[in-house]
């Protein structure tokens, strides 16, 4: 009787383990399947928009600051030239002077948006790269997942094998006592 009753015990030992096994496989299959980079690969294709457009944002503040600076140019030179012809203080070298102003004005809120554009862009490329580390870093999680899965599965094949077998000697047991 004692015999019989460690068998039964060894017997729900085993299917407490057999279905911990369960458990934990189809728990870290359903964690496997919950981790979808497609969202942490929408931001990364979002980062190289943004990184393209602030590319595109400062080529055209230079262009409007290179074009400024042509204007101080040209400012100067008829500056020169009325200071020459009309004197320092005449009404065209006054109105040269404040054409000079607000053109160096311009430049220099063209410069101020260049380096904005340069700062964005630069804060683009650090997200941009830090969400690839984070995929390559899911990816590697997924795939020691599901190295995991396989393995309990094989350890759960392996245990309904043994089961199978402790059944059949429980069987041939009582039939031989019998």
């Amino acid at each position: 009787m004692k015999a019989e009753i460690m068998v039964r015990r060894e017997i729900m030992v085993r299917r407490g383990v057999l279905a911990f096994a369960f458990v934990g496989l189809f728990a870290s299959g359903g964690y496997a399947q919950s981790q979808d980079a497609t969202p942490q690969q929408q931001d990364v294709q979002s980062d190289k928009k943004d990184i393209r457009n602030d590319k595109k944002d400062l080529a055209k503040d230079r262009a409007d600051r290179n074009a400024d600076q042509r204007d101080i140019n040209h400012d100067k030179n008829q500056l020169a030239r009325d200071d020459q012809k009309y004197g320092a203080n005449s009404a065209q070298a006054q109105a040269d002077r404040k054409d000079l102003r607000t053109d160096r004005t311009d430049r220099n809120k063209d410069q101020r948006d260049i380096n904005h554009d340069r700062t964005d862009l630069n804060k683009d490329r650090v997200d941009r790269n830090a969400d690839q580390r984070d995929i390559n870093h899911d990816k590697n999680d997924l795939s020691t997942d599901r190295k995991d899965r396989n393995k309990d599965q094989k350890d759960i094949n392996k245990d309904k094998k043994d089961l199978h077998k402790d059944r059949k000697d429980l069987r041939q047991d009582r039939k031989g006592r019998k």
